[in-house]
C-alpha cells in the first residue's frame, strides 16, 4: 500500500512537471550567451521603416521646444518610440533640444556616450548624433556629426561609444541633437576583445578581430556637459585600427634617448 502510494505521488508530481514545460519558453531554459545571434539586419530595418512611418513635429530649429537645460552632467535619454521626430534637410529624425547654461565659463565640452542596441555585437547598432550650436534666434552657429570612438571602462556605465564637441562661442545659447543622413548611413569602428562579460551585459565579445557598428535611426544617448570620466573616456577611445607598427625593438629604438641606446644598436 506505501509503496503504490508512493508511485502514485511520483507519477503526479511528474504530471505537474510536464505540465509547467508547456509554460516555460525554451529559450528561458538557454544561456544568453549560448542562444543563436539575432538577425542583423531585421531590428535595424524595422526601426528604419517605423521612423520612416511617424509624422514629424518640427521642420526648423525655431520650431523646437528648449525648455530643458543641458545636464551639468551627462544623463540618459531614450530616442525611439515615442520621441518627437523632426524632418531636417529631408531626413527623418530622432532628436533633443536644449537650452544651453549662460554661467558656464567659455569653452567647455559637451560630451556624448551612444549605447550598443543589441545583445550581442553582431546584432547591434547605435545612435549616431549631429550636435547643432545655435543663437538666440534660433540660427546654427555650428554644426558638427560626432566622430564616435569605442572605450571600454570596468563597467557597462563606463563603456560605449564616445564623443565630443566644445562651446566657446559666446552668441550660443541652444543645443539640438539629432542624427543627419550621413550619420545614420555610417558606420562605428569597433574593436572586438577577449574581455568577459556577465549573461545580462549588453553585448558578447568575440576573441579576435575588428568590428564595424552600423548607426542606426534610434537608441540610447547619454548628453550633457562633459566631466572627468566622459574626458577620459573621449580622450582615450579607439577611433579606428591602429596602422601597423615594425615590432616593439624598433619602436623603442625609436622613442628612447640616443644616449640610451648605445653605439652600434
Amino acid at each position: 500500500m506505501t509503496r503504490r502510494f508512493i508511485t502514485v505521488m511520483l507519477l503526479a508530481c511528474l504530471g505537474l512537471l510536464l505540465g509547467a514545460c508547456h509554460h516555460v519558453s525554451v529559450d528561458s531554459l538557454v544561456p544568453p550567451n549560448l542562444r543563436p545571434t539575432e538577425d542583423p539586419g531585421k531590428a535595424l530595418d524595422q526601426a528604419k521603416k517605423q521612423l520612416q512611418a511617424a509624422t514629424p513635429c518640427c521642420g526648423s530649429f525655431a520650431d523646437f521646444s528648449y525648455e530643458t537645460t543641458l545636464p551639468w552632467h551627462p544623463a540618459k535619454f531614450e530616442l525611439g518610440s515615442g520621441s518627437p521626430v523632426a524632418s531636417l534637410d529631408n531626413v527623418h529624425s530622432y532628436f533633443l533640444a536644449f537650452r544651453l547654461p549662460q554661467d558656464a565659463k567659455l569653452p567647455y565640452r559637451i560630451g556624448f556616450k551612444s549605447e550598443l542596441s543589441g545583445r550581442s555585437l553582431q546584432s547591434s547598432y547605435l545612435f549616431a548624433p549631429t550636435a547643432v550650436l545655435l543663437d538666440e534666434a534660433f540660427q546654427p552657429i555650428a554644426s558638427h556629426d560626432i566622430t564616435l570612438c569605442e572605450y571600454m571602462g570596468w563597467s557597462n556605465a563606463s563603456s560605449g561609444a564616445f564623443g565630443g564637441v566644445s562651446v566657446d562661442n559666446d552668441k550660443a545659447r541652444y543645443l539640438v541633437v539629432y542624427s543627419s543622413a550621413k550619420q545614420q548611413t555610417s558606420d562605428t569602428y569597433w574593436e572586438q576583445s577577449p574581455a568577459a562579460f556577465s549573461a545580462d551585459a549588453p553585448l558578447k565579445m568575440n576573441s579576435a578581430g575588428s568590428f564595424k557598428v552600423p548607426h542606426g535611426p534610434n537608441g540610447t544617448l547619454w548628453v550633457g556637459i562633459m566631466d572627468k570620466g566622459y574626458a577620459k573616456a573621449v580622450d582615450n577611445a579607439i577611433c579606428g585600427k591602429p596602422p601597423q607598427g615594425q615590432g616593439v625593438l624598433n619602436t623603442l629604438r625609436t622613442a628612447l634617448p640616443e644616449h640610451w641606446g648605445g653605439a652600434g644598436t
